[in-house]
């Protein structure tokens, strides 16, 4: 029987379910901000990307969801490319939906003019065929995913404490029903107590949806309790990756260790405490 070189194809490339990046390059004049980073993400999976200021950690993620474009490399979600510009609104917004982000300081990415009930059916309206009745019920039931009510709803963003406006930013981001979730130092300005809640409302999510997280911190002390892996960025290069007990208390390369050495010796809540 003749094989088409389609069929070929297809044999020797099977579909990768989850996030695979290859190779993602980033220059900007003559300093190389990302240099060949690989990692996968499979579909409930989270992954830590950890490294000091500077290492990369962000513009590898900026790649992922479209905000930077890379020099070099692929970025794949369940076998799609996402490296080349996307061809239209139509696919533009596909991509969005498919890899959200919740960025360190939620206040700065809401809307400080409209409630946040208006900024959920905003993203509800752009990006779904819902009709008013519809969005109000599924607004609803986004805020009660992250732990917020019907005062939280008609409020706006400064009328929130700092942990509330990030459920809001997290209940934005999961309102598309995103593959990836893309949590850029998302605990880092908020106090410890406020940080696991966070955490294990994060915990729980991903348990209910299945739904894949990027966890990019400088913070190893709380990669424990959200990843299962961790990738370690050093000057833009992947120098460790492995299971995050592997990584957090056996470490190979130095600059992980020295990382591991950097962090204060403090009590960190465990979430659920």
């Amino acid at each position: 029987m003749t094989v088409s070189a389609k069929e070929r194809t297809a044999v020797a490339d099977p579909v990768v379910p989850g996030l695979v990046v290859e190779g993602l390059r980033k220059r900007y004049g003559d300093h190389t901000a990302v240099d060949g980073v690989s990692f996968s993400l499979a579909p409930g999976a989270s992954l830590a990307i950890v490294g000091e200021s500077g290492c990369g950690k962000t513009t590898t993620v900026r790649m992922l969801v479209g905000l930077e474009r890379p020099d070099g490399g692929t970025v794949r979600l369940d076998g799609r490319d996402r490296s080349a510009r996307p061809r239209g609104r139509a696919e533009r917004l596909a991509r969005a939906r498919e890899i959200q982000m919740v960025f360190q300081d939620p206040y700065l990415s809401l809307d400080p003019r409209v409630s946040v009930s208006g900024c959920l059916d905003e993203v509800l309206r752009l990006h779904t065929g819902l009709g008013p009745a519809g969005r109000r019920a599924r607004v609803a039931e986004l805020l009660d995913q992250v732990g917020l009510g019907a005062r939280e709803a008609s409020a706006l963003p400064r009328g929130l404490s700092g942990g509330q406006r990030q459920r809001v930013a997290i209940a934005r981001a999961l309102a598309v029903e995103p593959r990836v979730l893309v949590l850029d130092e998302a605990v880092a300005a908020l106090d410890v107590s406020i940080q696991a809640q966070i955490l294990e409302l994060l915990g729980a999510i991903r348990r209910e949806s299945g739904i894949g997280y990027l966890f990019v911190t400088h913070d190893l002390a709380v990669v424990r309790h959200i990843a299962d892996e961790v990738l370690v960025l050093k000057s833009g290069q992947v120098v460790e990756t492995g299971p995050a007990s592997r990584v957090l208390d056996t470490p190979e390369h130095p600059y992980t260790r020295l990382l591991l050495n950097s962090v204060p010796h403090r009590a960190h809540p465990r979430p659920g405490r």
